[in-house]
């Protein structure tokens, strides 16, 4: 199993024809179907079908594109930040653990907003459960954790403990999101899934019990009594791949606005359900002072007194 046969099963994707993505990963068209081929040989699932012309990829497929992107994209980096780090040794290497779902859209908007302040600095990013990731910060393996934090402190509704050591000035707000329901669109611009009257339940792609980010939304469809209304029919702790199920139009899922934004503009999804069912939520750095630099404390207090650089996930 190679990585950059995703590039090949991108290109697939994109032409919806074996020989043009074949041009565009300058290999021959057996070599680039030898590819696929191991790659759905390596899921053991079909992963495009090619029952019609243009050929498309199925949900499978798609859902370890956007993943096997996501996983060669972070080691690209990963290998250009450490040469970077390497030719500049005296150069100190910030990094960053967060949460998938923000780390796909959010982080890349923030970093750069925040360097077009703070001036450049050199950083990687560890994209990651949040429970690993705030393992991580208490470990000192990264300097700073993105996450999301509800109103109401997740220790209140559990007892969560990692949250309790990173309050108060070990936690700044540097942006904002909410949770929205969202599903396929039908063709005449209508959601494919309504809570109308005429609803019995509602298919519902969750979060598993085991998501952080799930916590979130419980208060609302207990306060709403949602649950009476949905049923489960496919759970992930992955916001992406609850997206692609969603795009499929295999039910309704509560994602974070910044992540589904661009589906909204291209119609690929809507919203549905009423305007009050939306969970805002903070988007805040956590710190552990004891792993503390010169560099670290720097960016801290930047960000302090500018309270948030302002960058809004969702208007």
């Amino acid at each position: 199993m190679d990585l950059s046969w995703f590039k090949d099963l991108g290109h697939l994707a994109k032409t919806g024809n074996f020989t043009q993505a074949a041009q565009l990963s300058n290999v021959s068209q057996p070599t680039l179907s030898r590819r696929v081929q191991a790659i759905e040989a390596w899921m053991g699932v079909p992963l495009v079908d090619r029952s019609e012309h243009p050929v498309r990829l199925n949900s499978a497929g798609a859902q370890i594109l956007e993943a096997g992107q996501q996983a060669l994209g972070r080691l690209e980096s990963e290998r250009s930040q450490i040469r970077e780090s390497q030719s500049l040794p005296d150069k100190y290497v910030v990094t960053f653990g967060a949460q998938h779902s923000i780390s796909w859209r959010f982080y890349p908007s923030w970093l750069q907003s925040f360097e077009n302040a703070f001036g450049p600095i050199i950083s990687r990013l560890r994209a990651d459960d949040l429970p690993n990731c705030m393992q991580d910060l208490k470990d000192g393996h990264v300097d700073f954790v993105i996450a999301y934090h509800s109103v109401r402190k997740m220790s209140e509704r559990g007892g969560d403990g990692a949250w309790d050591d990173y309050a108060a000035d070990n936690s700044l707000k540097i942006g904002q999101d909410r949770l929205i329901p969202v599903c396929k669109p039908r063709s005449d611009g209508k959601p494919l899934f309504s809570f109308d009257s005429n609803t019995l339940e509602v298919p519902f792609l969750r979060f598993g019990d085991g998501a952080p980010i799930s916590r979130h939304l419980e208060p609302l469809l207990e306060t709403k009594q949602l649950y009476s209304r949905l049923r489960t029919v496919y759970e992930n702790s992955m916001a992406g791949a609850l997206r692609i199920r969603a795009r499929d139009g295999a039910g309704v899922a509560w994602l974070p606005y910044s992540l589904v934004a661009p589906d909204l503009e291209y119609g690929l999804l809507m919203k549905t359900g009423e305007p009050e069912w939306e969970v805002e939520m903070e988007i805040r750095l956590h710190r552990n002072k004891e792993h503390a630099n010169h560099l670290t404390r720097s960016i801290w207090a930047f960000l302090a007194v500018r309270e948030s650089i302002p960058l809004t996930a969702g208007a």
